[in-house]
C-alpha cells in the first residue's frame, strides 16, 4: 500500500516483486557508489596541483578502469539474469484466469469454475466507478464496480488479450505487468502472499481514456474464495 509522499516502490506481495524491490535497491546502491567515486575523482583532479601526464596514461590505470566497470556490470547482470528466468518459470497453477482488455475497462472469465445446472461460467465487466458515486471509503480513479478475487498462497495464472486495441494488465504489488495484444495471449503468474485489496492500470496508451480503465484485485482467504463462487452463481 503506498502512502503519500511515499519514495520507492509498493510494498511486495509475491515474490517476484521482492526479487524486483532487491534488485531496484542494489542497482541504486551501485549507481550511488559510481557517482560518489567519479565525483570525487573529479573534484580531486581539478584541484589537485601534482597531476601528471605520466599518471593520466598509465597502463596500470588503463587497466583499472577497465577491468572495475567489467566486474561492476557483471555483479548487476547476474541476478537480473537469474530474475528474468523466474519471470518465465512455468509452474503448475492452481487457478487459471483470463482478462480481456476493452476500450475501457477490463473483463474476466473464471475458466475453472463451471455450473452444471445453467451451463454457464464466472465471467464480469469491471468499470472504474465515476467521481459522483464514489463514497467515502473509496479511492478516486482506483475502484471498481466488480473486483476481481482470488486466493492467497495459490498459484495463479492470468491469460490476457485484448478485444481492440493495446492495453496493458498490471499490478505493482504483485510485480506482474503483460501486454493485452488482440488476437495473441500473454500470460503472468504470481502467488499472492498476504490478503488485502490491491490496485493496478492500464498501462498502454490505449486511447481517449487509458487513464480510467483501473484494476481491483481482492485477495482473500481460500475458503472466503469458494464462498464468493458460490455467491457468483446464486
Amino acid at each position: 500500500m503506498m502512502n503519500w509522499g511515499q519514495f520507492g516502490l509498493q510494498d511486495a506481495n509475491s515474490p517476484i516483486m521482492e526479487e524486483l524491490i532487491f534488485l531496484h535497491d542494489f542497482i541504486n546502491m551501485v549507481l550511488v557508489f559510481i557517482i560518489s567515486f567519479v565525483g570525487y575523482i573529479m573534484i580531486s583532479m581539478v584541484y589537485n596541483k601534482y597531476i601528471n601526464m605520466n599518471l593520466l596514461e598509465s597502463q596500470m590505470i588503463e587497466c583499472i578502469w577497465t577491468i572495475i566497470p567489467a566486474i561492476i556490470l557483471i555483479q548487476i547482470a547476474m541476478p537480473s539474469l537469474l530474475l528474468l528466468y523466474m519471470l518465465d518459470e512455468s509452474v503448475d497453477s492452481a487457478l487459471t484466469m483470463k482478462v480481456l482488455g476493452h476500450q475501457w475497462y477490463w473483463s474476466y472469465e473464471y475458466t475453472d469454475f463451471w455450473s452444471m445446472s445453467n451451463n454457464t461460467q464466472i465471467e464480469f465487466d469491471s468499470y472504474m466507478i465515476p467521481v459522483n458515486e464514489l463514497e467515502d471509503n473509496m479511492f478516486r480513479l482506483l475502484d471498481v464496480d466488480n473486483r476481481t478475487t482470488v486466493p492467497f498462497n495459490v498459484h495463479i495464472r492470468m491469460l490476457i488479450s485484448s478485444a481492440d486495441v493495446l492495453h496493458a494488465w498490471t499490478v505493482p504489488s504483485l510485480g506482474v505487468k503483460a501486454d493485452a495484444v488482440p488476437g495473441r495471449l500473454n500470460q503472468v503468474k504470481f502467488v499472492g502472499q498476504r490478503p488485502g485489496i490491491f490496485f493496478g492500470q492500464c498501462s498502454e496508451i490505449c486511447g481517449a481514456n487509458h487513464s480510467f480503465m483501473p484494476i481491483v484485485m481482492e485477495i482473500v482467504s481460500p475458503s472466503s474464495f469458494l464462498n464468493w463462487v458460490v455467491c457468483m452463481y446464486e
